[in-house]
């Protein structure tokens, strides 16, 4: 269960004398009393434009979806799963404190949602981001929007950027086949024979 997970966080070279301290983290599933912390992690990085602004009822229905990672119970980031299927999850709204960054709550916020996934058997993990080289070193590959109809459908068809979208796709895993996939892979074997 990721909710028992703790991990030594790497820390940037020393600068000062409480910069030197390694720090542990602990990730759990977010509970509706974290609602407010993720809130306002969610505002400081939408007021930016990086994410997409949520109000605090909004995420205290989908509190569910939201991980977070903490210091001596303090959240240092956010992160939600979003299940699409049997087939695929989506991790979105990630966001740490600029104050908590380069002290490896990132990767390890994004371990525990991948841990997560991993329990419900999802074979693979989308995201879009802004930030493709940080996903890269956690095993992402990028991808077409296309190949992620799901997320397409559901949130970017609504995105006031969709033509000029900044966005890389990525996924972790194995893409399930399209169906116009398998009808081509059908007709390439029917016409084989």
């Amino acid at each position: 269960r990721i909710s028992s997970r703790r991990w030594p966080a790497r820390t940037r070279p020393p600068t000062s004398r409480s910069s030197r301290r390694r720090i542990y983290m602990h990730v759990r599933k977010a509970v509706l009393p974290d609602a407010l912390a993720i809130h306002g992690l969610i505002f400081e990085y939408a007021r930016h434009g990086t994410l997409l602004p949520r109000s605090l009822q909004e995420l205290s229905e989908n509190i569910r979806d939201f991980t977070v990672v903490e210091n001596r119970g303090r959240v240092l980031g956010c992160g939600a799963l979003h299940i699409y299927g049997m087939h695929l999850a989506e991790i979105r709204s990630i966001a740490v404190w600029p104050q908590d960054r380069g002290r490896g709550a990132g990767r390890v916020l994004i371990d525990g949602l991948l841990a997560e996934a991993r329990e419900h058997r999802i074979p693979c993990v989308c995201l879009f981001t802004r930030a493709p080289k940080f996903f890269a070193h956690l095993g992402f590959k990028k991808v077409r929007m296309e190949r992620i109809p799901e997320k397409v459908y559901k949130d970017c068809r609504f995105c006031r950027n969709r033509k000029e979208c900044d966005e890389v796709a990525m996924i972790r895993g194995r893409l399930p086949k399209t169906l116009l996939e398998e009808q081509a892979g059908h007709r390439a074997a029917r016409a084989g024979k």
